[in-house]
């Protein structure tokens, strides 16, 4: 075998210009991946059994959960974001007006009367 066959076989570009194996330039979505698990297998049995109830795979259950959970941390990441900004605002249009010189001291506020 040339070594630019085996170079080719084993995902290297060769020096002939030809693309990746392992690398498609065409590609412009995201493209799915494997992940390799190690469960313990009463975990494993139960959940085929969630999966063959819901007439689904593991696979998929374990996509959804993924989906699921990065879902709910952009919407967690949103909704202190978009409370900031409501924060920001009330600040901005009070009357009130928080700033300027400290004139007292903790020692001040906390004098027995």
């Amino acid at each position: 075998m040339p070594a630019n066959a085996s170079n080719a076989a084993a995902g290297v570009a060769s020096l002939a210009g030809e693309p990746c194996a392992t690398r498609n330039p065409c590609y412009t979505d995201s493209v799915k991946r494997n992940l390799t698990l190690t469960i313990d297998e009463d975990l494993l049995r139960a959940a085929r059994k969630v999966a063959l109830d819901r007439h689904t795979s593991v696979n998929e259950l374990v996509r959804q959960y993924l989906t699921g959970l990065v879902q709910s941390q952009d919407d967690e990441v949103r909704r202190r974001h978009e409370a900031a900004e409501r924060l920001k605002e009330l600040f901005r249009n009070s009357k009130y007006r928080i700033g300027g010189e400290i004139t007292w001291t903790r020692d001040d506020l906390y004098k027995r009367r």
